[in-house]
């Protein structure tokens, strides 16, 4: 196994209010405070559930899932609960952490990255280098994989596989059904990258991934084989921090253009068919993005909220007053556009302009993970384990 040095990205991007914390070797940024605004409106929490322990102080992007009703959230240690998306009444609860002794501690599972929901499974990857699939119905084990590496990223499901993109470079696809690994693909990884991987979009039969050494990568969904690679970012600057160049966010493929958006790099659209660059602008992140009707949304890697179009990448607008506040990805609920920070206030943005138009501070724990949309309610998991619902 190659050996490598990571960085928790949050130690040089994020600031929280009345701290500092270095950016690079010498620079010294300081979070900015939280915007006075008069709220327009003010959503109505209809819920808030702890699952258990949250993730502390480790970076993790744990999320929860939402199908038919049900949120499925977990913990780092191993908790997993499946809650009524009406209520957030537990409907049944797992633990995915090892039995070590009647009176010690049951050793952790360090569950990390997103929840995914398909079919008849619910699927979550660990530090631990396990892929875990428990049955929707009851919480029960169905079973678990070790991996190639440790499993940070949101597994993927499709045509029957579960796609797990780990930190030592290695796409690998599990049948569905039972675990087993059909293939391996390997993805070139550099000797210092930062905490993060990307997981996988697929279409038309392929998986594409962003990897730690500023590429692209399209691979075969039924054979694992390599079909293109494309740089949209490369090292630049005289530090170690200032030459990463990690794609550790997920692509998005809308018709046969591919998006991608790198940490120190770039935004740029790609031809899906053969990875050429049609157009690229000098934007930076590691936080999911997301692109509807025309346009992409993102927070960058100084916690600016950009919105451009999908057409050459211009700025339709942007928001510079959460800079270093250490944001969420950012999601789309009913026509606006919610960020959490990491002092646990969420967020709302006139979609039109960038105008705040409500804020609420709703965890002390503070956020980390992106919120997510089910149906006509807004989720968002805290550090501290709890899950808040609203709706507008």
């Amino acid at each position: 196994m190659q050996l490598r040095n990571t960085l928790l990205v949050g130690l040089i991007t994020l600031t929280l209010a009345g701290c500092s914390v270095f950016s690079g070797e010498s620079d010294v940024v300081t979070a900015s405070p939280v915007p006075e605004i008069e709220n327009q409106f003010i959503p109505t929490q209809n819920w808030s559930t702890s699952v258990g322990d949250g993730i502390g102080s480790y970076y993790s992007h744990l999320r929860p899932a939402a199908q038919d009703g049900v949120v499925y959230a977990a913990d780092r240690h191993g908790t997993v609960k499946a809650l009524s998306l009406f209520d957030g009444k537990q409907q049944w609860k797992a633990s995915l952490a090892e039995k070590t002794g009647f009176l010690s501690r049951n050793r952790s599972a360090l569950l990390s990255g997103g929840l995914t929901v398909s079919g008849t499974h619910i699927y979550v990857g660990s530090e631990r280098a396990i892929v875990y699939a428990l049955n929707r119905e009851d919480g029960q084990l169905a079973w678990q994989t070790r991996v190639a590496g440790e499993a940070i990223s949101r597994p993927v499901v499709v045509d029957g596989m579960v796609l797990i993109h780990t930190t030592n470079g290695q796409l690998q696809a599990l049948n569905e059904t039972d675990g087993a690994i059909r293939w391996t693909a390997s993805l070139d990884v550099p000797s210092l990258s930062l905490r993060g991987e990307s997981a996988p979009a697929t279409a038309f039969g392929a998986a594409i991934v962003g990897g730690d050494n500023g590429r692209v990568s399209a691979v075969l969904l039924q054979q694992g084989q390599l079909i293109w690679q494309q740089r949209i970012s490369q090292p630049g600057g005289v530090s170690e921090i200032s030459r990463l160049n990690d794609v550790d966010t997920t692509p998005v493929v809308v018709g046969n253009v591919v998006y991608a958006l790198g940490y120190n790099g770039n935004l740029a659209a790609l031809d899906l068919r053969s990875g050429q660059v049609i157009w690229k602008r000098d934007v930076g992140s590691v936080s999911d993005f997301i692109v509807d009707a025309g346009r992409i949304y993102l927070v960058d890697q100084n916690d600016r909220i950009l919105v451009t179009g999908t057409e050459g990448g211009s700025t339709i607008w942007s928001q510079d007053d959460l800079l270093h506040r250490g944001l969420t990805p950012p999601a789309l609920y009913q026509g606006y556009l919610v960020v959490g920070d990491a002092e646990g206030y969420l967020h709302w943005l006139d979609v039109t302009d960038g105008r705040f138009v409500s804020q609420q501070h709703v965890d002390s724990k503070g956020f980390l993970s992106a919120p997510i949309v089910a149906g006509d309610t807004l989720l968002i998991q805290a550090r501290g384990g709890k899950v808040h619902a609203f709706t507008r």
